[in-house]
């Protein structure tokens, strides 16, 4: 039987697995995403200087979502990490997935960024 531990071990092992190649820097920072069951996180990362630019998830003020672990939420938050992006002059990221899938809330959370400016 596969329990919800060993799911994480194996996401957190493709995640290292990516990591390896995709790097953030100051010009391109890279994009995180965590989902959680109950929200999603995202973040842009300066890999170069260790620092965390701008960040956004469901749980920020502000942010109106009834349930933050819906492709709804997702969107919003997508939208909401291109505008702090912007914010910061950032137009150029390199997108981490965070070892997951690359459907539902992570699609639609990259999505929105994109739509709302980010070009990835």
């Amino acid at each position: 039987m596969i329990t919800k531990a060993d799911k994480n071990v194996a996401r957190k092992k493709r995640h290292a697995r990516v990591r390896r190649s995709v790097i953030g820097t100051a010009e391109r920072p890279r994009l995180n995403v965590f989902r959680s069951s109950k929200h999603i996180y995202a973040q842009l990362i300066d890999d170069t200087n260790g620092v965390t630019i701008a960040s956004a998830s469901t749980l920020d003020k502000g942010m109106d979502v009834k349930n933050g672990g819906n492709v709804d939420a997702a969107k919003a938050v997508g939208s909401a990490i291109a505008k702090a992006g912007s914010e910061k002059n950032v137009k150029n990221v390199v997108f981490d997935r965070g070892g997951y899938l690359y459907h539902g809330r992570v699609k639609a959370l990259a999505d929105a960024a994109r739509e709302a400016g980010l070009e990835f």
